[in-house]
């Protein structure tokens, strides 16, 4: 509704939050990436392969002590297989060293 002023009055579109969300811990942030491992994940949808690329380019000049382990290493994350590929992630990453990883692209 208009005042004569000029001025709306407004409601904020959102209600007060009703339950609490349950977020579990986050792992602690890498103070660097020099010296750390990181993990690509792919949906092999769009051109992950192009851009894992230039990403690996740009962190490398930016981080040069960094080192990837590549998306072939892991296969697609989302396929027919997706459940089982994400279930051993964990395993894999600790076997592989990973300090982080990249889960990426999407059309």
């Amino acid at each position: 509704m208009s005042t004569t002023d000029d001025h709306y009055d407004v409601l904020w579109p959102r209600s007060p939050r009703q339950a609490r969300r349950k977020t579990p811990a986050l792992a602690p942030r890498l103070d660097t990436l020099n010296g750390k491992v990181i993990a690509e994940l792919w949906d092999y949808v769009f051109r992950g392969d192009e851009v894992y690329e230039e990403l690996e380019d740009g962190l490398k000049a930016r981080f040069p002590d960094v080192r990837f382990v590549s998306w072939r290493e892991f296969g697609n994350i989302h396929g027919g297989n997706e459940r089982e590929v994400v279930a051993a992630l964990p395993q894999k990453f600790k076997e592989l060293k990973v300090d982080a990883a990249i889960a990426a692209m999407a059309a």
